[in-house]
């Protein structure tokens, strides 16, 4: 998929890899057209979905005794890990859109997903070095939670205008999208 992503567009892509360094490339990608339905967009999203499937089926996996590891357990995974981001992204769109304030939003949108792309290349790393390395899947967690740790500072940090103005409904976001789904979503896997 990454070849693939390469092909399509070789600069775009190694924006996307280092998204959380460099504020730049999201203020253009918000200028831009990003139509999820491009090739591009489409095939990245897989892409992160994939690793995050891998990762969560490893770490359940490895956590859960009596869970065996096939292809089937990770398409269901798969499955959920892609429901709950198409699911989740068309929530937020819809509620921009109905209380008009898509443009005020556009930047926030952007670089979350953004760097949501960002950490799935990182987290692609961690897993192979976890599954032909040294690296075991302890350690493959704690690198998760800091990279989602990492990526909520930034994107704090990045928008913390938009956050400070608004920040009853910023609260209100981030229990009812972020927090809540994650929460359930955990559960439904242990």
């Amino acid at each position: 998929m990454i070849a693939v992503l390469k092909i399509i567009d070789a600069e775009k892509l190694k924006g996307y890899v280092f998204a959380l360094f460099n504020k730049g490339f999201i203020e253009d990608e918000v200028e831009g057209d990003t139509s999820f339905f491009s090739p591009f967009y489409s095939v990245l999203f897989l892409f992160s979905t994939l690793v995050f499937a891998l990762v969560i089926s490893l770490i359940t996996a490895q956590n859960k005794v009596g869970l065996e590891v096939s292809f089937s357990s990770f398409m269901i995974t798969f499955g959920l890990v892609f429901s709950y981001l198409v699911i989740k992204s068309f929530i937020e769109i819809v509620f921009s859109s109905l209380f008009l304030i898509k443009k005020q939003l556009r930047f926030y949108i952007v670089s979350k997903v953004s760097y949501l792309y960002c950490i799935s290349f990182f987290l692609l790393i961690c897993f192979v070095v976890c599954q032909f390395g040294p690296l075991n899947v302890s350690a493959l967690v704690y690198i998760t939670l800091i990279l989602f740790f990492v990526r909520f500072i930034f994107h704090g940090v990045n928008n913390k205008n938009l956050i400070f103005s608004e920040l009853f409904y910023f609260i209100l976001y981030l229990c009812a999208f972020e927090i809540a789904p994650l929460l359930t979503l955990f559960k439904l896997m242990l």
